[in-house]
């Protein structure tokens, strides 16, 4: 439910970038209040996001000594 929006990740279907649903979560906003901002979204938006941060969180990153 990820597509890619000029190089920010969008929410299928919308032009709502992922990061500003997850800021709002992070924030403490529920998801129904979420929704009810946005009516285009449904709640596998909303789960999809949480889902693509998870799988970037996951994902192993090596830095190099500088």
């Amino acid at each position: 439910m990820i597509r890619d929006h000029k190089r920010k990740p969008c929410l299928k279907g919308t032009r709502i970038p992922v990061y500003l649903v997850l800021q709002k979560l992070a924030a403490g906003e529920r998801f129904s209040d979420i929704l009810k901002a946005y009516p285009q979204l449904r709640p596998e938006h909303i789960t999809a996001a949480l889902q693509y941060a998870a799988q970037l969180a996951s994902e192993e990153i090596v830095l190099a000594n500088w």
